[in-house]
């Protein structure tokens, strides 16, 4: 299992304690704990990019599990 891997798997068990706390923010996660709380994506990337190697943490919206595929960004891309 990859470190993104676990730092989703991190994010799906926490969902429902995340969700009352921070419901449609963008979370970031590395090493399995909450680094950062955004509230949008680009300002999330922008933050965490300044001290943090691309492809070391999660960057995931926190909403209900039905739209989980539109959640999911990892640092594997690049914005433009």
């Amino acid at each position: 299992m990859s470190n993104l891997d676990k730092e989703y798997q991190f994010f799906k068990e926490n969902r429902g304690k995340f969700l009352t706390e921070y419901r449609n923010k963008f979370l970031v996660i590395k090493d399995q704990k909450i680094i950062g709380v955004y509230d949008t994506e680009s300002e999330a990337y922008q933050k965490t990019i300044e001290k943090n190697k691309l492809g070391t943490f999660l960057l995931q919206q926190c909403v209900e599990e039905e739209n989980e595929q539109k959640a999911i960004f990892h640092t594997r891309v690049i914005f433009a």
